[in-house]
């Protein structure tokens, strides 16, 4: 889990501020960059590989969207921050898939760290995804660390002019980016609420051997969610306040979204009671467990005491024991033990010990 958690901060260990260095996975698949620039009327959509080949014009009534997937190649992150000029204390960060995430003010632009969250069906594994978004005044610049395209819903709602994404400013942009990955929280939740439900039943089901190994695996999958997830509402709750890049009529938008990212949050603290609270119940059924399995050797051992001491009067072997040569002083020994032992088994019994 940690490394899911914390990635190879070592590797900038001793480097300058500002130093654009990968800390992440390493990847070969080329970065793609995706331009979409449009209007109400229009939409332009190109797709470039190189940093270069994008226009330098991006001004005018246009909203321009430029969205690389893929930040494995820290060199095309600062070609970019040359081309328009970003700060590379931003272009750091960018670069950093450990950051965590929060929102800077960095008055010619805004730039914002999130963390999309995904769901691996096959190792059943949280995984997070490093998302930047930075807007100037009327473009707007997105970065996937990796995988498939995380707004392809966005992209497919400008390119047919569905909604009001068309009509509406980069800030209408950006606020979609971030429901779209807000959305996502939704889906990986609802699988981590399945698997809490089999796993009370399958507690319940008196399997508390393999629930508490699945229990811990589910406790560490939620400490993922909460670190990326909590960050979440401070960055929304600032954003709303910040008047020059966002509009009166977006902010509504955003505050839609900081009630999803709450109830995500809602959830995800619901869930950790939840595990907390079956921890607790499969520590009890372990300890009942135990307690049944003493208690039974315990009555063993209490009814055997009595019986060994018998069994040791008469295995000293002295010389004088009057009871060693009656002829049949064996079976009545015998006989009184086995009363013994079955007048304590009616007393465990009456007792309710048994």
């Amino acid at each position: 889990m940690l490394d899911r958690i914390f990635q190879e901060f070592s590797s900038k260990a001793g480097l300058p501020p500002g130093s654009v260095v990968l800390v992440g996975e390493r990847k070969e698949q080329p970065i793609t960059i995706h331009y979409v620039s449009y209007t109400e009327s229009e939409c332009v959509e190109k797709e470039y590989l190189q940093v270069g080949d994008l226009p330098d014009d991006t001004g005018g009534k246009n909203v321009t969207w430029i969205h690389m997937n893929g930040i494995h190649h820290p060199e095309m992150i600062e070609e970019l921050g040359d081309k328009f000029d970003f700060h590379y204390l931003v272009l750091e960060d960018i670069v950093n898939t450990g950051h965590r995430a929060k929102i800077d003010d960095w008055e010619d632009y805004l730039f914002l760290i999130l963390k999309s969250m995904s769901y691996d069906e096959q190792t059943m594994l949280v995984m997070p995804g490093h998302v930047s978004i930075i807007r100037t005044a009327n473009i707007v610049f997105s970065f996937q660390e990796s995988g498939p395209d995380l707004f392809g819903s966005v992209r497919e709602r400008i390119r047919n002019g569905k909604g009001r994404i068309r009509t509406k400013g980069a800030d209408y942009l950006v606020y979609a980016l971030l429901d779209t990955i807000v959305d996502g929280y939704y889906f990986m939740l609802e699988k981590i609420g399945d698997r809490i439900e089999n796993l009370e039943e399958s507690i319940l089901g008196n399997n508390t051997y393999e629930a508490f190994h699945r229990l811990h695996e589910l406790k560490r999958e939620i400490t993922v969610i909460r670190k990326s997830i909590w960050p979440m509402r401070d960055i929304l709750s600032r954003l709303e306040k910040i008047d020059w890049l966002v509009a009166d009529s977006t902010r509504h938008y955003l505050w839609d979204v900081y009630d999803h990212v709450v109830r995500s949050i809602d959830i995800v603290e619901t869930f950790r009671d939840a595990l907390a609270n079956l921890h607790e119940v499969t520590l009890s059924f372990n300890s009942n467990k135990m307690n049944e399995i003493m208690k039974v050797l315990t009555i063993i051992a209490t009814i055997f005491i009595p019986l060994t001491f018998i069994a040791g009067v008469y295995g000293m072997n002295f010389k004088y024991m009057p009871e060693l040569e009656w002829r049949w002083g064996y079976f009545v020994v015998l006989g009184f033990m086995f009363l013994i032992g079955s007048a304590m088994v009616y007393y465990f019994r009456v007792k309710k010990w048994l």
